[in-house]
């Protein structure tokens, strides 16, 4: 397949524009899922774990069918798609989704994610795959070993902050507790955090502009909700501890 050079520009820039529209959304209201879902919407609700299979399976199943259908198997650019980004949407769609004991989603907010992760996950195949031009020594190269190095500790962090939130409830119990352990001695959104580290280390190991308005776009989507958390928390917890902060450790 020959590099969509347009398509690519166009939808990286898009990524930026519907970040920054999402960001100013997101500072006046939450986006209902999760703890912000309404109890009241009659509207058609999809389960937690199959809302979360749903919409991150195109991340993962879209950059595979291009490997798949790719004639040449080898290089970088598929080196760093299947061992990032496809490791990623393996373990969200595969192992996070089966996990999960969130609450059900809008349909409406699933659908949205199916377009998103559809979208992305062509975006960052194609370009990984038909348009990066990587030399022979990038795996030796800075940027390489301290984008890698960074995704890694990411997706440690995101994976363990996750583990640490599903265990704070006992079966049966449904009110929400103060997170301890980990990441959240320091910040009230630590898997908000290790994803964002996760992308950003994506980006730089990457060095791709897909890549990079990617990890922008998801600064403002969850950036914000990490914050919305930590003022829930201190509205709700009259213990909480007042030195962590909302998703940057001793900044922000």
């Amino acid at each position: 397949m020959i590099c969509q050079e347009q398509t690519v520009y166009y939808g990286s820039w898009a990524f930026v524009i519907g970040g920054l529209l999402y960001l100013f959304r997101q500072m006046t209201t939450h986006t209902p899922y999760g703890r912000y879902v309404d109890t009241k919407n009659t509207g058609m609700m999809v389960s937690a774990k199959a809302g979360w299979f749903i919409q991150e399976l195109p991340s993962f199943l879209v950059p595979v069918l291009l490997v798949c259908s790719t004639e040449s198997l080898s290089g970088m650019g598929q080196i760093l798609l299947l061992c990032t980004f496809c490791l990623h949407y393996f373990q969200r769609t595969f192992v996070y989704s089966l996990l999960t004991k969130g609450r059900p989603s809008p349909l409406s907010i699933v659908v949205s994610a199916v377009i998103f992760c559809s979208l992305n996950g062509f975006l960052q195949g194609h370009y990984l795959l038909h348009c990066a031009q990587y030399k022979t020594n990038w795996h030796r190269d800075t940027r390489f070993l301290i984008g890698v190095l960074m995704f890694i500790s990411g997706m440690a962090i995101n994976i363990h902050s996750d583990y640490i939130l599903r265990n704070l409830r006992k079966p049966g119990e449904v009110r929400y507790k103060i997170p301890r352990g980990g990441m959240f001695e320091l910040i009230s959104g630590a898997n908000f955090f290790g994803e964002i580290v996760e992308w950003c280390g994506f980006a730089v190991a990457t060095w791709s502009f897909p890549a990079f308005t990617f990890a922008f776009f998801t600064i403002c989507s969850i950036g914000p909700r990490a914050y919305h958390h930590h003022r829930y928390y201190l509205q709700k917890f009259k213990d909480y501890p007042k030195s962590r902060k909302a998703v940057i450790p001793f900044m922000l």
